[in-house]
């Protein structure tokens, strides 16, 4: 859409300036689809370390175009049950964040992530474009976010004016396994921030999301008694059917309450088939649309893990948790969602919003208070998968979103004062 298709009422509402910079956001397009091409073309799978090194700098020059300071922050390991049921810490590469005008009345949250789902090793590193599709690691998720974010707040910086707007941007290296590392800083920020914009793809058709669920991974680990199962079979105490049976334990638990899901993704441990086995890993994800379902799920865990831990010989060990709480579509959320459908009428866009089962940073952020849209990157799909994809004219678009977004915040058309719960 060009700029001359704006919608009238958006020029009186958000006043003079805007053609010339959503005309500049159209004439970005390649610029963004250059440095997305650039930066997925790079390896930066959650676990490689040296490759989110190589990552993290041409992300830091990039961003140093902003008029705040960029800095590195180191991140602190998380834990990672191993399949003997030792709990070992796993390194984290660190994060980006860049602030602008931290002094300023209304701040804004911006999150994204630079790593991905794909090891080195994968085979899925190409990156091409097919007529208006973008294809590649990270196009969509969310490299191309990082590369449209950056086009935003490059317009929104030359918007006329004395800014009233501050922001923080933090760009972090391990959202593809859930944050760990990087869950203190985005419980800061989102304490600190009025308002988030996370730049997680937008669905191939448009759609946007409003409601999540949130999310834990659990381990139970089961320690149990070795045995000939020959001569002293009855001496065993097999862990890993303590771990099956506590894995069906929770498959029963699905249909129990609405929207709550228990996933039993894998056992870990064994033995030659000649020894009762000792040592076995019960790996499970929890799913829950609301805080309440999420309370239940975790007292179901609590409970199965307790009786799995009573057995004669065995002993059972719950790791874990639910680190991304739900983001319920509540009366902040829905009024940022309003604003949001504004922004992209005033480009003529008919944005719909609808909920997922999936998860994201917007989770954190919305669990410290801070409500935000989290799929403003491009339209896209395939992703976690080596189809992923993303749409080129999408670029511009959602890159002219964000800047309505960021300038509707700062000419006061969004009145942030009461957004906060």
């Amino acid at each position: 859409m060009s700029a001359d298709q704006i919608q009238a009422p958006a020029r009186t509402l958000w006043g003079a300036g805007l053609e010339p910079l959503l005309e500049h956001l159209d004439a970005e397009s390649q610029a963004m689809l250059a440095r997305t091409e650039a930066w997925a073309a790079i390896n930066s799978g959650s676990h490689e370390l040296a490759g989110l090194d190589r990552m993290r700098a041409p992300l830091a020059d990039a961003f140093s175009a902003l008029p705040g300071a960029v800095t590195i922050e180191a991140l602190p390991p998380s834990q990672r049950v191993r399949a003997d049921g030792q709990v070992i810490d796993i390194e984290h590469a660190p994060s980006i964040r860049v602030a602008v005008r931290p002094e300023a009345p209304i701040k804004v949250a911006l999150t994204g992530h630079y790593d991905t789902v794909f090891p080195a090793a994968h085979s899925f590193q190409k990156v091409w474009r097919e007529g208006e599709v973008l294809r590649g690691p990270g196009t969509a998720d969310m490299k191309g976010g990082l590369s449209l974010m950056l086009a935003a707040l490059q317009a929104f910086e030359q918007l006329p004016g004395v800014k009233r707007v501050g922001y923080e941007v933090l760009m972090n290296p391990d959202e593809e396994i859930g944050s760990l590392g990087s869950a203190p800083l985005l419980a800061d920020l989102g304490k600190r921030a009025h308002v988030g914009m996370t730049y997680e793809p937008a669905m191939a058709d448009g759609a946007l999301v409003d409601a999540r669920k949130g999310s834990g991974n659990f381990s139970l680990a089961f320690h149990g008694r070795a045995a000939h199962v020959g001569r002293a079979f009855n001496d065993g105490r097999n862990a890993v059917m303590a771990a099956a049976e506590a894995a069906l334990a929770l498959n029963e638990l699905n249909g129990k309450r609405e929207g709550v899901t228990f996933n039993v993704g894998a056992i870990d441990g064994g033995s030659p088939v000649n020894v009762v086995p000792d040592r076995a890993v019960l790996r499970f994800n929890v799913r829950a649309p609301d805080n309440e379902g999420a309370d239940w799920a975790q007292a179901e865990i609590k409970r199965i893990a307790d009786r799995a831990g009573k057995g004669d010989g065995l002993s059972a060990h719950l790791h874990g948790g639910i680190t991304r709480p739900p983001k319920p579509v509540t009366p902040s959320q829905a009024k940022i969602i309003d604003w949001t459908r504004k922004a992209g009428a005033a480009l003529g866009l008919d944005l719909k919003f609808q909920a997922s089962g999936g998860v994201c940073e917007g989770n954190n952020l919305a669990a410290a208070g801070c409500p935000n849209i989290d799929t403003l990157g491009p339209c896209g799909g395939g992703i976690h998968s080596d189809k992923e994809f993303a749409l080129i004219p999408s670029f511009s678009e959602r890159a002219k979103l964000s800047f309505l977004l960021l300038a509707g915040i700062e000419r006061g058309v969004f009145d942030i004062t009461d957004l906060r719960s």
